[in-house]
């Protein structure tokens, strides 16, 4: 089994969005465009990136939204040692279709109040629906290790809810746990790196809001 060296995990640059959430009225999630600032963004971390890669390959997996393609080609890698794919349970979590801004923050609201793993958005998925797709994903990745010529490098673009739900199950975090975590920043990522003993390990952890409150205490 080649197994690669790193696993890298990104998050795209600022969105149309996240700069305006009025938008959403307007356009569909996932044809929403990086800002000028996103493309900043994307193309200081592919600056990061290239250094890191160096002229090792890599297997790149894409969320099919329109940002996280466009974060991609800001990337800039070396196309002569990428292999690029589409990766559609990689994509953000659904929201429902059109969105109204109001609903949406008031269903926001519900879901803090709730919790973001099994708050379920009308017409959407809740975090678990993301957590299966991530874990299908997960095991379709690993059968690709099987491959003796696998790239030294994957890389995942993404959203930061499933760079969350992507390490939560790698890494058999609690519920409470991933509750506790906040997402990266727009243009941030996150490596897993393979030790001399054989085990992944964070290069950093996402910055925490609160403490995990454990679910089977009582209280």
């Amino acid at each position: 089994m080649a197994r690669p060296r790193r696993i890298v995990l990104v998050r795209h640059g600022e969105s149309e969005g996240n700069a305006d959430d009025s938008v959403y009225e307007r356009e569909p999630d996932h044809a929403l465009r990086l800002t000028p600032t996103g493309r900043e963004q994307a193309a200081a971390a592919g600056v990061r990136l290239r250094e890191l890669f160096g002229t090792e390959t890599i297997s790149a997996y894409v969320s099919p939204y329109r940002r996280t393609l466009q974060t991609f080609r800001e990337l800039r890698l070396d196309p002569t040692r990428v292999r690029m794919r589409e990766e559609p349970r990689l994509r953000e979590q659904d929201w429902g279709n059109w969105q109204d801004r109001n609903d949406v923050r008031l269903q926001k609201a519900y879901r803090d109040a709730y919790g973001h793993f099994f708050y379920r958005f009308a017409q959407g998925e809740s975090g678990a629906d993301v957590y299966d797709r991530v874990g299908s994903f997960l095991e379709s990745l690993y059968r690709s290790f099987e491959a003796p010529d696998h790239p030294q490098n994957v890389l995942v673009v993404t959203h930061g809810l499933t760079m969350r739900l992507f390490c939560m199950r790698w890494f058999h975090w609690s519920v409470a746990e991933f509750e506790a975590l906040s997402n990266p920043g727009n243009g941030e990522f996150r490596m897993l790196v393979l030790g001399p003993d054989g085990r992944y390990r964070m290069d950093r952890p996402f910055e925490r809001w609160t403490t995990p409150e454990p679910y089977d205490l009582d209280g």
